[in-house]
């Protein structure tokens, strides 16, 4: 099993970083997906109050609840403080979106030991099976 398969198939909540509410963006279109195959998602939005009939949260650590995976749809440049977070709250993973490369939130996460995913969409390695 690929470790993508892996963490998919233990996670059940996902904090979007930085979800939309805009349903012709990647991250509206792939987090609602996510969310009709069964996965809680809280967006992570300080711009919006609720996306998807989901509250939103400002930033990670106002999330009052543990996280299994934090997604991340920003650019790579917020990627190390988004990891750093990720550590700090306990998540079980971060997931970086399509695109997205950030070599020193790998490190970050990693050196954790938590499961981390770079450059891969959520909706189509779940889609692959």
């Amino acid at each position: 099993m690929t470790p993508e398969r892996t963490l998919l198939e233990t996670t059940e909540l996902i904090a979007v970083v930085g979800l939309s509410n805009d349903p012709n963006k990647a991250s509206h279109r792939v987090s609602e997906f996510m969310q009709h195959h069964g996965y809680k998602i809280v967006p992570v939005n300080p711009n919006e109050v609720s996306i998807l009939g989901e509250k939103c949260y400002p930033n990670l650590e106002s999330i009052p609840f543990a996280i299994d995976m934090v997604n991340v749809f920003r650019p790579a440049k917020d990627c190390t403080d988004i990891a750093k977070s990720a550590v700090t709250i306990g998540a079980k993973s971060v997931w970086l979106q399509l695109g997205i490369v950030s070599e020193e939130a790998k490190d970050i996460v990693e050196k954790a030991g938590i499961g981390f995913v770079m450059d891969r969409c959520l909706k189509i390695e779940y889609a692959m099976g």
